[in-house]
């Protein structure tokens, strides 16, 4: 039987890194099989292309390529972790998978939805996510929260007026995924932890 995919998704600094910790630690606790995982990452492959699309000084790094760069890593990442994973029946937490390229390229970018999707055929048709949990917060509450973008992340960097695309192209998405889930994390990193565990019990994703 194949295991259960779960991908988390949010705005910078919207506290993946956090509620991912701690659902690990819950599922360590009652002895769950999973493994942890990220993108664009995860892999030795894909851990090299993370460097280049994060890299600050990549500053002439046009659209097309950055999402091409993280398609590639993705499909690194799927063929070398993701897939041998689930296949083996294990659970698998992701930090960021396709909603991700579709909210930050599709959306913010402007490079629409057709061209994310074509160029993530194989991870959307043979390995969609059985849950995505959305971390719910603006933007700005997220900076504010951070104390500011990280000076070396490309990404960050980008703007505010960048990020807000981002937040409404993934409430755009929401409003047409059933499987990607709101989660309010604007309170204590407990209670969403909390509401996160919660979620994943109703879908009968998690005991």
């Amino acid at each position: 039987m194949r295991g259960k995919f779960i991908t988390f998704e949010g705005c910078e600094g919207s506290g993946k890194s956090t509620q991912l910790r701690l659902l690990s630690e819950y599922l360590t606790s009652i002895g769950a099989d999973f493994i942890l995982t990220r993108e664009p990452g995860g892999s030795g492959i894909s851990e090299d292309i993370r460097k280049i699309i994060l890299n600050g000084k990549n500053t002439a790094m046009c659209d097309e390529c950055e999402a091409l760069l993280y398609a590639a890593a993705r499909i690194q990442h799927l063929r070398e972790i993701i897939a041998p994973a689930l296949e083996t029946g294990k659970t698998v937490i992701c930090d960021r998978y396709v909603y991700s390229s579709l909210a930050y390229q599709g959306f913010a970018r402007g490079l629409g939805e057709k061209f994310i999707e074509e160029i993530n055929a194989v991870a959307l048709s043979d390995y969609p996510p059985d849950i995505t949990v959305f971390l719910d917060i603006s933007p700005e509450d997220a900076f504010k929260r951070k104390r500011g973008a990280d000076v070396n992340d490309r990404i960050e960097q980008m703007g505010l007026g960048f990020h807000k695309k981002v937040y409404a192209g993934y409430k755009a998405l929401l409003a047409k995924h059933p499987d990607i889930c709101a989660v309010y994390c604007g309170g204590s990193k407990e209670e969403t932890a909390e509401n996160v565990r919660k979620l994943l019990r109703d879908r009968k994703i998690i005991n």
